[in-house]
């Protein structure tokens, strides 16, 4: 089994990367200071959200299966109840590197 150093390095190494709750309001959430991190840091980002068809400026894709040639792993920024739904979705389309992102509160891994 992977130590949380191998698992990160593995999980960066990947360049084609979407950002699951990526908020309209980008003050109150995590998962916009991800989203813009990547970016910032040469990576392919794409943000999901299906309340909205721009984040941050960007194109906003409703779910994972609709980023044009897929990604090759997902930052999972959403609430517990989502974020199950969200890792179903990584696995029906392979992408096996999965990052839950730690929130205030119970954050995305409360009932998984």
């Amino acid at each position: 089994m992977q130590n949380i150093q191998e698992a990160a390095a593995a999980f960066l190494a990947c360049k084609r990367v979407a950002v699951t709750g990526v908020s309209r309001t980008p003050k109150t959430h995590g998962s916009n200071n991800v989203y813009r991190r990547l970016r910032e840091r040469g990576y392919e980002v794409f943000a999901v959200n299906p309340n909205t068809g721009q984040v941050e400026g960007d194109r906003c894709y409703p779910d994972l299966a609709s980023i044009p040639g897929g990604v090759d792993a997902v930052v999972i920024g959403t609430r517990p109840q989502i974020a199950e739904d969200t890792m179903r979705e990584c696995a029906e389309l392979g992408i096996k590197q999965v990052w839950m992102h730690r929130g205030p509160g119970a954050g995305s891994t409360a009932s998984l």
